[in-house]
């Protein structure tokens, strides 16, 4: 069964808990209560550092072994793989699904989706989901966990740290990032999510071993084992983190808008395919709990999240697909001239 429910009609249950429609609509300036405190801050930036450096150190070994010898097809295969599984985990999973509830499925699809989000190293789910839901309630403004736009400073240099920022650096950051207890309190309720959420390293050995077991049943030999576990993991890694994180900051600078949002989200169409369709950006913050992000029909071609979650309703594995009218699409359209206004050079001349 479908859903043609607008955003504010079909939100997250966090609106009460929230003081505001954590699906996009603004509210005001953040609480104490919207934000969660690190218990242990030092360790967290390690952790974080070394989630972040360690995969890109890893590509010296990776340009090492291209230059050394040939890539085998099995490389290519276990990378693809574990991209594509890991990929959706985050989009269709994190994003559509928990986040924004853009359809409703079963507890071991819930659960499958949970674990493939989670051996993406982005995250603990519920930390991810909240965090996500805070950037709507407050986008590029004032409590939002990661805009390029607020507090950077002027010119060429404040645009560039405000991407810096909203790219990996408000990762070693926690003076914005959620309460989860405020944001995500429907997913702390939820006993199997709760379960993989605390059971996180375990779901990241997995995404680890993965690559690992794919090499070795691929190749047969220990040195295929090895270079499945660093194409399937390390560089797969690095690129799904990056994507992910381009998300955050070069499609809240660079692109299009074509709908009427308050922040300055924008597509991004070169990005879509890498992302998933998470860079038609703009459509998104527009109707954030719409299932397809692509509204158009070269950008639905371009949202392989939607695609599968079509897939998934035509095997009756979920229902209650939320949709996006074309009426009220239409009641949104930005006025032409604005469409491809760039926010680079509106951050600059401030």
């Amino acid at each position: 069964m479908q859903s043609a429910l607008s955003a504010q009609e079909a939100g997250p249950s966090t609106i009460d808990e929230t003081g505001g429609d954590a699906t996009g609509a603004g509210t005001g300036a953040p609480l104490a209560g919207d934000i969660e405190l690190c218990a242990n801050e030092p360790l967290d930036r390690f952790v974080t550092g070394f989630v972040t450096v360690v995969p890109v150190l890893a590509l010296g070994i990776v340009v090492w072994q291209a230059w050394a010898d040939f890539l085998h097809w099995h490389d290519f295969v276990v990378f693809a793989l574990m991209y594509v599984v890991t990929g959706l985990g985050i989009t269709v999973g994190f994003h559509r699904h928990f986040t924004h509830r853009a359809f409703a499925t079963s507890t071991p699809v819930r659960a499958t989706l949970a674990v493939m989000g989670t051996m993406a190293i982005e995250g603990p789910i519920t930390a991810w989901v909240a965090d996500h839901r805070k950037h709507h309630a407050f986008s590029d403004q004032l409590g939002d966990p990661h805009s390029p736009h607020v507090d950077h400073g002027r010119g060429w240099r404040g645009a560039l740290r405000g991407l810096a920022h909203a790219h990996v650096g408000w990762l070693f950051e926690h003076t914005q990032r959620a309460n989860k207890r405020r944001y995500a309190p429907d997913l702390i309720a939820d006993p199997t999510i709760s379960f993989i959420d605390r059971t996180t390293l375990w779901w990241i050995g997995l995404g680890l071993a993965l690559p690992f077991g794919l090499g070795f049943a691929l190749g047969g030999t220990i040195a295929t084992a090895l270079t499945g576990l660093l194409w399937g993991g390390a560089v797969r890694i690095v690129l799904l983190h990056h994507v992910t994180y381009s998300i955050n900051s070069l499609c809240h600078f660079f692109g299009r808008r074509r709908f009427v949002t308050g922040d300055h989200s924008r597509n991004l169409a070169w990005l879509a395919p890498l992302s998933f369709g998470e860079a038609w950006h703009n459509n998104h913050h527009a109707f954030p709990t719409s299932a397809a992000h692509g509204m158009r029909r070269f950008e639905r071609a371009l949202d392989p999240s939607a695609i599968v979650i079509a897939t998934l309703q035509r095997l009756g594995l979920v229902w209650d697909v939320v949709t996006t009218s074309s009426e009220r699409q239409a009641a949104k359209l930005a006025p032409p001239l604005t469409r491809a206004s760039a926010t680079l050079s509106s951050a600059c001349r401030r």
